[in-house]
């Protein structure tokens, strides 16, 4: 096994499940997750690599469900790959049989100076990898998925975006700080406090979210603190639901709910009952 691959798989390390990820506890039956860094060059445009692999060879079909953040991905997924858009509602990956797919996650902004288009003109959607990768998506993915073991996989997927590595763009990083500045613990809760924090007006900021993010900054908000709302309900020590959506942000209770059941597909309550470990 090489070095890349005995990388602590991320789903089977208690408390380090991914925020994002519907019911953790499962998924760390269903798939393997593991994530790298990006190379120095990339770093201000890629957060990080992902790969995902499972075997449910003779089992009976599941469904995966995520909680996207705002950030594009380019995934090479066998027959499909392609530039991945922000997903806003949940998104669902059926598990059959066996397989294996690396993605790139790119920073908020970071996609951008790759291409030469708004990225919400491609929310809840894909468009083709080929102009990106500088060779027909078939070939490119041939390339890194032929390879044996994570990191090769890694660096042929790297080597693709060194090849047409842009300028660094000073939009797209502001875009990044943005972003981080409402990821943060106790960040801000409406778009409002997000222009005060970091001495931006509402326009720009409205235009730049839909240049560079491709989804509102609201929209942004209200994401980063349902993940939490996720993430956090999955914990042994859940706080109780009151105190967590006055915590974070939720007008009152009832609007926690309201916009938690919608994504995840059950209440905040019935969600924790079914993160808790089985009686003894």
């Amino acid at each position: 096994m090489d070095k890349a691959d005995s990388t602590t798989n991320l789903l089977k390390t208690p408390g380090q499940a991914p925020k994002g990820i519907v019911d953790p506890q499962a998924a760390a039956r269903r798939i393997r997750l593991a994530t790298y860094p990006p190379a120095g060059a990339l770093a201000p445009f890629v957060e990080y690599f992902w790969v995902v692999e499972w075997d449910r060879r003779g089992c009976a079909p599941e469904t995966q469900r995520v909680l996207p953040y705002p950030n594009a991905h380019l995934v090479f997924d066998p027959g499909r790959t392609a530039i991945h858009g922000v997903v806003r509602g949940a998104f669902d990956r059926p598990l059959l049989g066996a397989g294996k797919v690396l993605g790139v996650r790119f920073a908020p902004g970071g996609l951008r100076p790759f291409i030469t288009q708004p990225l919400s003109t491609f929310t809840d959607t894909t468009i083709a990898a080929d102009g990106l990768l500088g060779m027909p998506a078939a070939q490119a993915e041939a390339l890194v998925l032929q390879q044996a073991g994570d990191a090769a996989m890694v660096a042929q997927a790297q080597a693709l975006l060194l090849a047409r590595l842009p300028q660094v763009d000073e939009t797209a990083l502001l875009a990044a700080r943005l972003t981080a500045a409402v990821a943060a613990h106790h960040g801000p809760a409406n778009v409002a406090q997000l222009c005060a924090k970091m001495a931006i007006g509402e326009r720009r900021l409205q235009r730049l979210f839909s240049d560079y993010v491709g989804v509102p900054p609201k929209w942004v908000i209200q994401r980063y603190r349902l993940q939490e709302a996720i993430w956090r309900l999955a914990q042994p020590d859940a706080p109780d639901l009151a105190s967590l959506a006055q915590e974070l942000g939720f007008f009152d209770q009832a609007h926690f709910s309201r916009s938690f059941t919608e994504l995840v597909g059950s209440t905040p309550l019935d969600y924790r009952r079914s993160q808790l470990p089985p009686p003894a």
